[in-house]
């Protein structure tokens, strides 16, 4: 038996929230550019506005449809919306710092660009204590908004990690209670050489992945050609040719079909684990490519904000670095850059190279830096004390507020019997 939250036992699928990602089952017929969907289609989440949800199907693309005609497609992932959505609703009121991210707080955002929030929440106290295990993240239904827990918080900034400390450090960071306004006066306790793996490394190593991805994919849009002529040639004819087409060198023509041939089956896995294939195989491939004549969208670790997101990690990680303080903000010569890179006029084998440039700075400012080798954990540890004092202080003297008299009551924990 699993130990579960009580009042996730009476749902509803027809109002249960679907978070962005959420696997579901149309209930009615639609039709898009001629073709019709059929009620029972199975899609994901993209996105979500006001009362209508757009869902990729499978095979057809981005589907708009009302909340009412949609089921979660598991009864799991019902669960799941379910618990999100009550630990968003109950927690906000807890949230103690908050802050603008991404595009906007870099300096890159155009008209198209998102408003990414994040921020750290507290935990009152009666959350604390008893069986049920409370949430270490609160996420938006619509994924633009996170807020992580403090001392889930505190354990990612001693990692480096680059979401946590730009959260922390990033210019307009808010302390929306005097708990906030500690994490901020703490801060310089989690800045350390050791982002110099976490921001820089890390950037280089994802940098050569998208490299090695866009390789991948250099072909593609060839290979679906041929499969749309009449009779499509087979997955031999198509390494054949293929082999035939492409520049690297390989020990002989069998080897080269065969590297050819594991590039056409990658290609279909790949396709299928994006959901654009009904399965994971040749002829799916096959039927997707002559049911869809459009051109298809990058996969999602080919598009140019990945890569120019990456090599903005590598400038703020050398001028962290160097300087002892961080800047978010491109400017100069480096923004105009990375408006090119996002606006995808600069192959990604350039971007590699560019980032491979940078690698002499990086380590230079790592050699000199001013900051400490490593994060202050007595310091860290000194405030997830102290904020634990003061929540524990709050609750028991009722003091006005969501962490005393105003505290979110926990869910109720009970045996989740078996259906």
């Amino acid at each position: 038996m699993d130990l579960r939250i009580k009042q996730l036992a009476h749902l509803d699928p027809l109002r249960v929230p679907l978070p962005h990602g959420t696997e579901v089952v149309t209930r009615v017929d639609r039709v898009l550019e001629g073709r019709t969907v059929p009620e029972g289609a199975v899609g994901r989440v993209v996105k979500l506005e006001g009362e209508a949800v757009l869902v990729h199907v499978v095979g057809v693309g981005v589907v708009r449809f009302e909340r009412t005609e949609l089921t979660p497609r598991r009864t799991g992932q019902v669960r799941w919306a379910e618990r999100r959505d009550d630990a968003w609703q109950a927690l906000r009121p807890c949230v103690v710092l908050e802050t603008r991210v991404g595009s906007h707080a870099w300096g890159l955002a155009d008209e198209g660009s998102d408003v990414d929030v994040r921020g750290v929440f507290a935990l009152p106290f009666p959350w604390t204590v008893g069986l049920g295990s409370p949430p270490q993240d609160l996420v938006s239904a619509d994924g633009s908004t996170t807020y992580w827990e403090l001392a889930k918080t505190v354990r990612q900034a001693l990692q480096a990690d680059p979401n946590t400390l730009e959260t922390l450090f990033v210019p307009g960071a808010t302390a929306r209670d005097e708990i906030g306004a500690w994490l901020l006066e703490a801060r310089d306790a989690f800045a350390s050489t050791e982002l110099y793996g976490s921001f820089g490394r890390y950037a280089l190593s994802q940098l050569k992945r998208l490299s090695q991805s866009a390789r991948l994919a250099e072909h593609r849009h060839v290979v679906l050609a041929w499969l749309r002529e009449d009779p499509a040639p087979s997955l031999d004819e198509c390494a054949r040719r293929l082999a035939a087409l492409s520049p690297r060198a390989a020990a002989s023509v069998a080897d080269g079909e065969h590297q050819a041939k594991e590039y056409i089956k990658q290609l279909y896995r790949s396709l299928h684990d994006q959901g654009l294939l009904d399965a994971s195989e040749f002829a799916a491939m096959v039927r997707m490519a002559r049911e869809r004549a459009a051109s298809l969208t990058l996969p999602r670790e080919l598009r140019p904000k990945n890569a120019y997101n990456l090599l903005r990690l590598l400038a703020t990680a050398t001028g962290w670095l160097r300087d002892g303080a961080p800047s978010f903000e491109a400017t100069g010569a480096l923004r105009e850059r990375l408006f090119a890179i996002k606006r995808g006029e600069v192959p990604i084998d350039m971007v590699l190279a560019e980032a491979e440039q940078m690698v002499p700075a990086l380590d230079a400012a790592r050699k000199d830096s001013r900051l400490p080798a490593r994060p202050d954990v007595a310091r860290a540890d000194t405030l997830l004390r102290r904020v634990g004092e003061e929540i524990a202080r709050r609750w028991v003297t009722r003091a006005p507020g969501p962490f005393g008299d105003a505290a979110p009551a926990p869910p109720a924990v009970a045996w989740d019997e078996p259906r």
